[in-house]
């Protein structure tokens, strides 16, 4: 089972059909989607929406975890103590215990940093958000966040204390942290990689015109981003030339050509080795020996600021 977010909520494709007639049904109404999320040794799936933190065990119902702050972007998870971590706009980072009725409370030493009061932007209504957090594989006390606009940010004790890590240029979308040292973020002005934990990093896509990376991801050791020669506010009218690259090595990157190349890819995920990917017009892909469109859903909202995240669900 494929669950897809857009902008008006939560979608399940039941299997990804070759002919790619089906479309998604919509299972639970939230708002624009910004992540979803398993993780594991921690049963069910989670939904970061501008709604709230939503998990289901079975990807029908949907339980809203009352995370302080409604607007969520973000969703990480560390299975050895069970700890949930939602990140927020505004730029805020929460944690509790699954399962627990202790409830939610911010990690405030991410926060209270002199860095703290930097992440905001005219742009931004003055505010930032938190877009991504991850506990590092291999690592459950690495936890790593990022900021838009903010940068990459690390706690090598579990959350306790927090270093900048900048990221390239700060205004991260997407990160993707593959081991304890390695990470991979997707920004408004570049793809860039890390192999020491964000003390160094590597631009990936200075041989192409795309720099609006909104979205990466993996496939076993083979990482994917999407990007653009503009924003989102530009993908509806033709100039925004959108590429999907590959990278074996996190040293150069590769255009892969698909069966929708005007649209551009804002959501990834692997079943079963195999990329899949959801654009922002609503097409579902695989690759697998070649491309096939293999479903749709509804993107019923403006294109603006838009993320249609992925995710396998075991049914």
């Amino acid at each position: 089972m494929l669950l897809i977010g857009s902008d008006d909520g939560l979608y399940r494709l039941r299997q990804l059909e070759r002919d790619g007639d089906t479309t998604a049904t919509q299972v639970h109404e939230t708002g624009r989607v910004r992540r979803i999320q398993t993780f594991d040794g921690i049963d069910g799936v989670f939904a970061a929406t501008e709604t709230g933190l939503y998990r289901s065990l079975d990807g029908t119902h949907w339980e809203d975890l009352a995370v302080p702050v409604e607007n969520v972007y973000a969703v990480g998870a560390r299975a050895e103590d069970r700890t949930l971590f939602a990140g927020t706009r505004p730029a805020h980072l929460f944690e509790t215990t699954v399962d627990d009725d202790a409830g939610w409370h911010e990690v405030d030493p991410f926060r209270d940093r002199p860095s703290g009061e930097e992440w905001q932007v005219s742009r931004h209504d003055d505010r930032a958000q938190v877009r991504d957090v991850h506990v590092a594989p291999g690592d459950s006390e690495r936890v790593v966040a990022g900021v838009e606009v903010g940068g990459v940010h690390v706690s090598d004790d579990g959350g306790a204390t927090w270093e900048a890590r900048e990221g390239g240029d700060g205004d991260v979308h997407e990160l993707c942290v593959l081991d304890p040292e390695t990470f991979v973020v997707a920004t408004g002005f570049g793809l860039f990689s890390t192999d020491n934990a964000g003390r160094d990093w590597r631009r990936l896509d200075e041989e192409f015109p795309q720099r609006y990376f909104r979205a990466v991801s993996a496939v076993g050791d083979t990482v994917y981003a999407a990007g653009a020669l503009r924003n989102s506010s530009t993908w509806n009218d033709g100039s925004a030339d959108p590429e999907l690259f590959v990278s074996e090595d996190l040293r150069e990157l590769q255009p892969v050509s698909h069966p929708r190349p005007d649209e551009t890819v804002t959501g990834m995920t692997a079943v079963d080795g195999t990329l899949v990917a959801a654009t922002h017009r609503g097409t579902v892909m695989e690759r697998d020996n070649g491309w096939q469109v293999v479903g749709t859903f509804p993107v019923p909202g403006e294109v603006t600021g838009r993320y249609t995240p992925v995710a396998h669900v075991e049914p």
